[in-house]
């Protein structure tokens, strides 16, 4: 397991990334972070990826709740 730095450090940057992805419509920009990380350091490259993965997994699994608390709702006629 990667120290609290390095941990620390992968969720700033995995943050930074998703809002910049965000702002300018580039879903994969990631990848190239990690690449950029990656020859500099593995270990906080593997951390990072990590760190963008469990979010990006979130949202998806918030969007589909979502859904399908919308799609109820609508069938209910709430």
């Amino acid at each position: 397991m990667a120290d609290q730095v390095v941990i620390e450090l992968a969720n700033k940057l995995a943050e930074d990334c998703l809002a910049v992805q965000a702002e300018i419509g580039d879903d994969r920009l990631f990848v190239q972070v990690g690449e950029v990380l990656g020859a500099s350091s593995q270990t906080l490259e593997e951390a990072f990826l990590t760190a963008i993965r469990t979010r990006m997994a979130n949202d998806k699994a918030r969007a589909f709740l979502a859904g399908k608390v919308k799609a109820h709702r609508a069938k209910a006629g709430v």
